[in-house]
């Protein structure tokens, strides 16, 4: 994991220093207490499942393709407790249409911006990946004021739908097989685990 040599006082010294040509970064960075800290690559099998759930989404008109992004959006989120990051880049994020302006410079979701529609982050496998992705963004994306947050499971093949409720996420269901993923957000989705699990099999 490689970290940059540079130290910001705020998300905006971050945000403005990053902008600049000079300083361009290849690859994905977190800004953790107020240092940059590069994100490892996603495994094959979690890119492929979260373009498989971005494509699904699009080719079934549930979201318009503008709105989805798979692995590239930064969203700002609230630190919570030491090293905890700044920003956080979802495996899919599902964008409300004011962000279309908002973002026509820089696809990065402020604080002081609305909160995407929905995020979902494929698990990766051990321990400490699991509970960053179950337990850390969770609440992250909580206080973010995010409405929903999928959690896709490849080992267990599962979707467990969190839907936002009084500042924190209460589970809808834990999806499997053949049954419909059911979404407050998009009611009337007809996506199945087993259509984001088998092409990965």
């Amino acid at each position: 994991m490689t970290q940059a040599k540079v130290k910001f006082a705020s998300f905006e010294a971050y945000l403005a220093w990053s902008d600049d040509p000079e300083n361009y970064l290849e690859g994905r960075f977190e800004l953790v207490d107020g240092e940059l800290v590069e994100v490892p690559p996603e495994s094959g099998l979690n890119r492929t499942i979260a373009n498989r759930l971005f494509f699904l989404l699009v080719a079934a008109g549930i979201v318009p393709l503008e709105l989805a992004h798979p692995g590239q959006c930064e969203v700002q989120v609230p630190v919570l407790q030491p090293r905890d990051p700044a920003n956080r880049y979802p495996d899919l994020v599902i964008l409300e249409a004011v962000h279309l302006t908002l973002t026509q410079k820089r696809l990065t979701i402020t604080l002081d911006m609305p909160p995407p529609q929905l995020v979902a982050e494929v698990l990766s496998p051990g321990k400490q990946n699991r509970d960053r992705d179950l337990v850390r963004k969770r609440d992250q994306y909580a206080a973010r004021g995010i409405p929903e947050y999928w959690l896709v499971d490849p080992e267990a093949q599962t979707v467990t739908v969190l839907q936002l409720q009084n500042g924190s996420y209460g589970e809808v269901g834990r999806f499997q097989g053949n049954k419909n993923i059911g979404s407050p957000m998009f009611p009337d989705l007809q996506l199945t685990a087993m259509q984001l699990f088998q092409v990965a099999q």
